[in-house]
Protein backbone atom coordinates (compact mmCIF):
# COMPACT_ATOMS: atom_id res chain seq x y z
CA UNK A 1 0.00 0.00 0.00
CA UNK A 2 1.35 3.37 -1.03
CA UNK A 3 2.15 5.45 1.86
CA UNK A 4 0.35 8.99 1.87
CA UNK A 5 1.98 12.50 3.26
CA UNK A 6 -0.35 14.55 5.14
CA UNK A 7 1.02 18.63 5.46
CA UNK A 8 1.05 19.48 9.08
CA UNK A 9 -2.08 21.61 8.31
CA UNK A 10 -3.89 18.53 7.10
CA UNK A 11 -3.35 16.69 10.10
CA UNK A 12 -3.42 19.84 12.49
CA UNK A 13 -7.03 20.67 10.97
CA UNK A 14 -7.81 16.72 10.95
CA UNK A 15 -7.10 16.80 14.59
CA UNK A 16 -9.48 20.43 15.97
CA UNK A 17 -11.85 18.96 13.63
CA UNK A 18 -11.36 15.55 15.93
CA UNK A 19 -11.37 17.51 19.05
CA UNK A 20 -13.91 19.91 18.48
CA UNK A 21 -16.65 17.19 18.05
CA UNK A 22 -15.10 15.01 20.92
CA UNK A 23 -15.62 18.54 23.02
CA UNK A 24 -19.35 18.77 21.59
CA UNK A 25 -19.85 15.21 22.87
CA UNK A 26 -18.24 15.50 26.12
CA UNK A 27 -20.00 18.73 27.03
CA UNK A 28 -23.60 17.31 26.20
CA UNK A 29 -22.90 13.98 28.26
CA UNK A 30 -21.39 15.88 31.18
CA UNK A 31 -24.20 18.41 30.69
CA UNK A 32 -27.06 15.47 31.32
CA UNK A 33 -24.69 13.58 33.91
CA UNK A 34 -24.57 16.93 36.09
CA UNK A 35 -28.38 17.58 36.01
CA UNK A 36 -30.36 15.29 38.32
CA UNK A 37 -33.99 16.48 36.41
CA UNK A 38 -32.42 15.67 32.92
CA UNK A 39 -33.87 12.56 30.97
CA UNK A 40 -34.29 11.54 27.45
CA UNK A 41 -38.30 11.10 28.30
CA UNK A 42 -39.22 14.20 26.72
CA UNK A 43 -37.09 13.69 23.37
CA UNK A 44 -38.26 10.32 23.38
CA UNK A 45 -42.12 11.62 23.50
CA UNK A 46 -41.48 14.17 20.99
CA UNK A 47 -40.11 11.15 18.11
CA UNK A 48 -41.79 11.30 15.37
CA UNK A 49 -41.81 8.30 12.49
CA UNK A 50 -40.53 5.03 12.55
CA UNK A 51 -39.47 4.85 16.12
CA UNK A 52 -42.13 7.05 17.77
CA UNK A 53 -43.68 3.67 18.84
CA UNK A 54 -40.37 2.38 20.22
CA UNK A 55 -39.84 5.59 22.24
CA UNK A 56 -43.45 5.65 23.67
CA UNK A 57 -42.55 2.19 25.02
CA UNK A 58 -39.22 2.93 26.04
CA UNK A 59 -40.64 5.66 28.06
CA UNK A 60 -43.62 4.17 29.36
CA UNK A 61 -41.31 1.67 31.22
CA UNK A 62 -39.07 3.14 34.02
CA UNK A 63 -36.22 0.64 34.18
CA UNK A 64 -36.01 1.15 29.81
CA UNK A 65 -35.63 4.63 30.44
CA UNK A 66 -33.13 4.68 33.17
CA UNK A 67 -31.29 2.59 31.16
CA UNK A 68 -31.47 4.39 27.72
CA UNK A 69 -30.64 7.84 29.92
CA UNK A 70 -27.60 6.07 30.89
CA UNK A 71 -26.11 4.65 28.11
CA UNK A 72 -26.63 8.30 26.47
CA UNK A 73 -24.83 10.05 29.35
CA UNK A 74 -22.17 8.10 29.32
CA UNK A 75 -21.98 6.97 25.85
CA UNK A 76 -21.15 10.52 25.00
CA UNK A 77 -18.94 11.16 27.61
CA UNK A 78 -16.88 8.23 26.35
CA UNK A 79 -16.47 9.15 23.11
CA UNK A 80 -15.82 12.62 23.88
CA UNK A 81 -12.73 11.75 25.91
CA UNK A 82 -11.62 9.51 23.32
CA UNK A 83 -11.66 11.83 20.29
CA UNK A 84 -10.35 14.42 22.54
CA UNK A 85 -7.67 12.15 23.79
CA UNK A 86 -7.23 10.20 20.25
CA UNK A 87 -7.76 7.28 22.18
CA UNK A 88 -9.51 4.57 19.69
CA UNK A 89 -10.66 7.16 17.69
CA UNK A 90 -12.06 5.03 14.87
CA UNK A 91 -14.00 2.95 17.45
CA UNK A 92 -15.08 6.12 19.07
CA UNK A 93 -16.00 7.95 15.81
CA UNK A 94 -17.92 4.79 14.26
CA UNK A 95 -19.74 4.88 18.08
CA UNK A 96 -20.36 8.87 17.58
CA UNK A 97 -21.46 8.23 14.19
CA UNK A 98 -24.40 5.63 15.04
CA UNK A 99 -25.34 7.49 18.46
CA UNK A 100 -25.96 10.47 16.04
CA UNK A 101 -28.20 8.50 13.22
CA UNK A 102 -29.94 7.20 16.26
CA UNK A 103 -30.93 11.04 17.07
CA UNK A 104 -31.14 11.97 13.11
CA UNK A 105 -33.71 8.94 12.71
CA UNK A 106 -36.00 9.54 16.04
CA UNK A 107 -35.90 13.44 15.48
CA UNK A 108 -35.81 13.66 11.44
CA UNK A 109 -36.05 17.21 9.50
CA UNK A 110 -38.68 15.96 7.45
CA UNK A 111 -41.13 18.37 6.03
CA UNK A 112 -44.13 18.44 8.08
CA UNK A 113 -42.61 17.01 11.02
CA UNK A 114 -42.96 20.03 13.78
CA UNK A 115 -41.36 19.14 17.30
CA UNK A 116 -41.64 20.96 20.86
CA UNK A 117 -37.94 20.74 21.29
CA UNK A 118 -36.27 24.02 19.61
CA UNK A 119 -34.48 23.03 16.45
CA UNK A 120 -31.72 25.31 15.10
CA UNK A 121 -33.64 25.50 11.82
CA UNK A 122 -35.60 24.09 9.35
CA UNK A 123 -33.16 22.69 6.69
CA UNK A 124 -34.76 19.68 4.86
CA UNK A 125 -33.37 16.46 5.67
CA UNK A 126 -29.97 18.34 6.80
CA UNK A 127 -29.11 19.07 10.42
CA UNK A 128 -26.44 19.24 12.78
CA UNK A 129 -27.00 15.75 13.86
CA UNK A 130 -26.22 14.57 9.68
CA UNK A 131 -23.59 17.27 9.54
CA UNK A 132 -21.47 15.87 12.28
CA UNK A 133 -22.30 12.35 11.20
CA UNK A 134 -20.52 13.36 8.03
CA UNK A 135 -17.77 14.40 9.60
CA UNK A 136 -16.90 11.95 12.13
CA UNK A 137 -17.08 9.49 9.08
CA UNK A 138 -14.38 11.59 7.59
CA UNK A 139 -12.03 11.16 11.00
CA UNK A 140 -12.56 7.62 10.37
CA UNK A 141 -11.02 7.73 7.22
CA UNK A 142 -7.68 9.62 8.59
CA UNK A 143 -5.81 7.76 11.58
CA UNK A 144 -5.69 10.89 13.41
CA UNK A 145 -5.01 9.21 16.91
CA UNK A 146 -1.42 7.56 15.45
CA UNK A 147 -0.68 11.17 14.60
CA UNK A 148 -1.30 13.27 17.49
CA UNK A 149 -3.05 11.35 19.94
CA UNK A 150 -2.81 7.93 22.44
CA UNK A 151 -3.35 5.80 19.83
CA UNK A 152 -0.21 6.78 18.79
CA UNK A 153 1.57 5.14 21.75
CA UNK A 154 -0.93 2.49 21.90
CA UNK A 155 -0.33 0.88 18.22
CA UNK A 156 3.01 1.95 18.18
CA UNK A 157 2.84 4.00 14.83
CA UNK A 158 2.79 7.01 13.26
CA UNK A 159 1.43 5.63 10.01
CA UNK A 160 -0.48 7.41 8.24
CA UNK A 161 -2.34 5.27 5.44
Amino acid sequence: MEKKNYTNIQLTALVVLRVLIGWHFLYEGIVKVLNPYWSSAGYLLDTKWIFSGLASSIVSNPTALKIVDYLNEWALIAIGVSLIAGFLTRTASISGIVLLFLYYIFHPPFIGYTYTTPAEGSYLFINKNLIEICALFVLTLFPTGTAIGLDRFIFKKNKLD
